[in-house]
């Protein structure tokens, strides 16, 4: 890419996303139509509950993806779709099971190419991407938003892998007792997953900011 100057480069428009949901809008703005985000949270914090809710609310304007790689697609993760709202009668998303990266690879390759990838989780592609895979996703697929789940501890993603994809992700949401805090490059705040069971873990505070 050549180098611009100052005039081209305040010129040069970026594309964004539009969010058709009132309350995630709230805390997303209008995000850059590629790059990375991440999820990340405790166990049995809300994470997943939180990965597919965002997925339905932007299965409503673009083609989605979820690779469902620790849980799988068994009962569990079903219950968790139903939990999220997410609609039998939904076209604009797909799920898969766990699938090797090359193969993911083939797929984001392909003309049938989702807008929005989530990887759910880090930990499962640890052995299979490293930092240098991660940087070339952004340049590789510039028109694909690539949202990864992670676990914590210690208050922080883990493993190493998603530290690093945490430094690089334009949105970062930690999920903790059925809420998501949204930070970032975005206008961020706290939105409940589940508000009776949030506000029973944060008060009536995450009523008020939700």
């Amino acid at each position: 890419m050549k180098s611009l100057s100052a005039k081209q480069l305040y010129d040069k428009k970026s594309r964004t996303i539009s969010i058709d949901d009132e309350r995630w809008a709230k805390l997303l703005g209008q995000p850059e139509s590629a790059g990375i985000w991440i999820i990340y949270g405790a166990e049995k914090n809300g994470k997943t509950w939180a990965g597919l809710q965002l997925a339905n609310v932007l299965s409503k304007s673009f083609k989605v993806e979820y690779i469902s790689a620790e849980e799988g697609l068994g009962d569990d993760f079903r219950r968790s779709c139903k939990r999220a709202g997410l609609s039998h009668t939904n076209k604009s998303i797909k799920f898969r099971d766990y699938e090797a990266w090359e193969d993911i690879d083939k797929v984001l390759k392909s003309t049938r190419r989702p807008k929005v990838l989530f990887i759910d989780n880090v930990t499962i592609y640890a052995d299979e991407l490293d930092k240098k895979a991660i940087n070339e996703l952004r340049h590789n697929y510039p028109t694909t938003i690539f949202i990864f789940l992670a676990h914590e501890e210690r208050n922080d993603a883990v493993p190493a892998l998603a530290k690093h994809i945490k430094k690089l992700a334009k949105i970062i949401i930690r999920v903790k007792g059925l809420a998501a805090e949204v930070a970032g490059r975005c206008p961020g705040g706290s939105l409940p997953i589940e508000e009776d069971k949030a506000a029973l873990y944060h008060g009536n505070h995450i009523r008020k900011v939700g």
